[in-house]
């Protein structure tokens, strides 16, 4: 059984493919592996009407899909339920189609040419709110993350006289994760646990009042946090 590490069972997925034979595989995959795949669906419009009913905790995502976009798909489900994590599995490595999936709220970015074990590994990854993206992407997006961060946008209102502060401790896992390390390089590189990582990012995301680590990491690096 593949626990979330909640304590609160297998972690759910749904996957979203329009090649039933891809869609079926990768189910049946999952599912020998310990995850609990609640639902599938073969277009986007059945994708987002289903993910809505089933609540998985993981979303892995074509995003050349009939009926709706992939990238339309994740953007609304992201903004119904901000704690979907979603792990696009797709056949193109177009820069361009990587750069639209992170925007849309896309945890990671893996290519079709993964191995099994790969995959298996991905979703785990990502259920837990880690970075995956294919060997050769995961810089690519890090430079979109700073190109976005230079860019004049309004800023979480966190400067104002009794904004919250974080700890010494939580900017420094804000700092780990603005240089692109995944939770795991992070808790190696501080000497504390996969967990106590996470709850650091999920007490810096409440008390910025941010919702997923694309805006964490853009946060961080507005703040020059990944220079330091």
């Amino acid at each position: 059984m593949t626990d979330t590490g909640t304590g609160q069972g297998p972690i759910k997925v749904m996957v979203v493919d329009d090649h039933p034979m891809w869609r079926d595989a990768v189910a049946r995959d999952l599912g020998a592996s310990g995850f609990d795949v609640v639902a599938t669906a073969g277009d986007g419009e059945q994708a987002v009407r289903r993910a809505k009913a089933a609540a998985p905790d993981v979303l892995v995502l074509d995003l050349n899909l009939p009926a709706k976009p992939g990238v339309q798909v994740c953007k609304e489900l992201v903004a119904a339920n901000p704690a979907l994590r979603v792990l696009v599995l797709s056949a193109s490595g177009e820069h361009a189609d990587v750069l639209e999936a992170v925007k849309s709220g896309a945890t990671g970015y893996l290519l079709k040419s993964a191995s099994t074990e790969e995959l298996l590994d991905a979703v785990r990854r990502t259920a837990v709110g880690d970075p995956v993206f294919t060997p050769g992407l995961a810089g690519l997006v890090l430079g979109e993350y700073r190109r976005l961060a230079a860019e004049p946008t309004p800023a979480p209102d966190t400067g104002q006289p009794g904004a919250p502060q974080l700890t010494d401790r939580e900017t420094e896992v804000l700092r780990l994760v603005a240089k692109g390390l995944s939770y795991k390089q992070i808790a190696e590189r501080l000497v504390i646990s996969h967990r106590t990582v996470q709850n650091h990012v999920q007490n810096t995301l409440g008390k910025l009042q941010l919702h997923n680590r694309v805006e964490l990491v853009r946060y961080a690096i507005e703040r020059g946090l990944d220079d330091e």
